[in-house]
């Protein structure tokens, strides 16, 4: 049941954000490696990444509790 909510939740949030709606900070955090060069990008959201698994994580032991 967990399982099905994150994926609902994981496919409303990715409908709002392709359709206009943006987190303009997330992805631009300090810590995220970002390498423009002519030819290529290389983009590695380390700080993002990281920051996203404390909210999931959070959000898991809410649920998990509450139960």
């Amino acid at each position: 049941m967990v399982l099905i909510l994150s994926g609902l939740v994981v496919v409303i949030v990715g409908i709002f954000l392709y359709f206009g709606g943006s987190v303009s900070w997330l992805g631009r955090l300090p810590g995220d490696i970002r390498i423009i060069r002519p030819g290529y990008r290389i983009y590695i959201p380390i700080t993002t990444s990281i920051l996203v698994s404390i909210v999931v994580t959070l959000i898991l032991y809410l649920i998990r509790m509450i139960r």
